[in-house]
This record gives structure tokens, C-alpha cells and sequence, in this order.
């Protein structure tokens, strides 16, 4: 299996889970959908492409290597003649994450790779207002995604990594494709989220459900710095 990791940071993100007109939240995380939003993009799909349906066969996973926090921006809306409403949009800020997509389709992963350096139509992270901080940073790798995030390195910003300098190895979520654990990668729990495509038409967006795993694994932080010995001998300098 071919893998294809994209490195995700901007100054916010937002990956919508549950929403209505008053307030729409994000999850902690890229989502499936979303990352086949953007490939798709990429490719110069229409949202009416039946060929955006394929590519939920696309293995996915993510690292959370640089979590960030929640922001919450209020908008306030004249929804009637001198009636106004205060809506609330969640995102996330100082995020960056690794992103992992694997097939059996060896062209399709370098035809994407290459999309995603030449995008059709402009991309975002979640929402339009939300554009990438510069290019996307892609490797073509062996392996399927949830072995490539477990072993790739620390994908963090210099300044989050120098922030843990006293930690040799950091802890870090992955959250992939169930069915990309196995013996090896023994699963604690699996739940179904509703991530799966059917439909980006701006009319009638409909999403199935899909099921994944998480777990936690150490990553080498490039920024360790040992502690200095406080100790003191004045002996030492006789």
C-alpha cells in the first residue's frame, strides 16, 4: 500500500461535526470527509461528482501532533427586518496535524500528491475562510497510514516542540480507519462516526456512518534538552 501524509497548519481550522444556524461546533480533528473535501477540490471535482463517492475507500488516519485550542467567534445576524440573532462558530487555533491517506492504487495516491501541489479549485481546512499557511508539505511513503503515523516524526511547530524541550518523547492521539488495526494493533474500543460521504451537494449533504479506533503513542521530540545538574561541588575547584 502506497501512502500519501499531508501536514495540516494554519493560523485556525474548523471541522464541523454538529451544527445548526446558532452554533457550529469542531471536532478536535480533521475529519474523513473534510480531507475528501479537499482532495477533491484539488482534482477539480464538482460537488456533484460521483467520482467524490470513491475516494471514502482512501485509508485514512490523523495525528493530533500539535492539538491546539478551541476558539469561539460570535457573528451577529439580521435574519429578519430589525431582528438580529448572535450566531457562534467554533475553530481551532495553533493546530497542526498529520494527516495520512494510503491505497492499493499506486497511481491514484501519486495523481493526488500531485493535485494537492496543483489544486484545480483553491483549498481550505474545514471552512473557506480557513486557507493552509503556505503549501502543503506531502510525502509519497510505503506502508498503510496508521504504520506511517506511528513511526513518521514529530510534525509539531519548532516553537510547541521547544515548549516540551524537557520531554525527550511526547505523547500524542492517532485516530484511524478501525479496520486498519490488527493483532499487532490491538483495539480497546471502536465508535461509529457520521463522516462517511454521500453527498457534498450544497442542497442535500448527506454523510453515512464509518467506524474508527484511537489510541496514544510517543513520538521523539527534536528539541529535548537535558536538564542541567543543579548539583554543586566546591570541592571541584580545588
Amino acid at each position: 500500500m502506497k501512502t500519501l501524509t499531508i501536514r495540516l497548519t494554519a493560523p485556525l481550522q474548523s471541522y464541523g461535526n454538529e451544527a445548526n444556524f446558532d452554533r457550529r461546533t469542531t471536532s478536535r480533528y480533521p475529519s474523513k470527509s473534510a480531507i475528501i473535501g479537499m482532495i477533491a477540490a484539488a482534482l477539480g471535482y464538482a460537488r456533484e461528482d460521483a467520482r467524490i463517492l470513491d475516494l471514502n475507500n482512501l485509508a485514512f488516519a490523523v495525528r493530533l501532533d500539535q492539538p491546539g485550542t478551541v476558539l469561539q467567534d460570535y457573528q451577529t445576524v439580521e435574519w429578519a427586518k430589525d431582528k438580529r440573532k448572535v450566531t457562534y462558530r467554533d475553530y481551532i487555533q495553533d493546530a497542526v496535524f498529520l494527516v495520512a491517506i494510503g491505497s492499493e492504487n499506486e497511481p491514484l495516491i501519486n495523481e493526488i500528491a500531485d493535485a494537492l501541489k496543483h489544486p484545480y479549485f483553491p483549498l481550505f481546512l474545514g471552512r473557506r475562510s480557513n486557507a493552509p499557511a503556505g503549501p502543503l508539505e506531502i510525502r509519497v511513503v510505503d506502508g498503510n497510514p496508521l504504520e506511517v503515523l506511528e513511526n513518521n516524526e514529530w510534525a509539531a511547530s519548532e516553537w510547541y516542540q521547544k515548549k516540551h524541550r524537557d520531554e525527550n518523547q511526547v505523547s500524542v492521539g492517532l485516530v484511524a480507519d478501525a479496520n486498519l488495526f490488527d493483532d499487532d494493533h490491538p483495539i480497546n474500543v471502536t465508535r461509529l462516526v457520521k463522516d462517511q460521504v454521500k453527498s457534498f451537494d450544497q442542497r442535500d449533504r448527506q454523510y453515512g456512518f464509518r467506524s474508527v479506533a484511537s489510541e496514544r503513542i510517543k513520538v521523539e521530540n527534536p528539541s529535548y534538552t537535558p536538564k542541567q545538574s543543579t548539583q554543586h561541588d566546591a570541592m571541584d575547584a580545588l
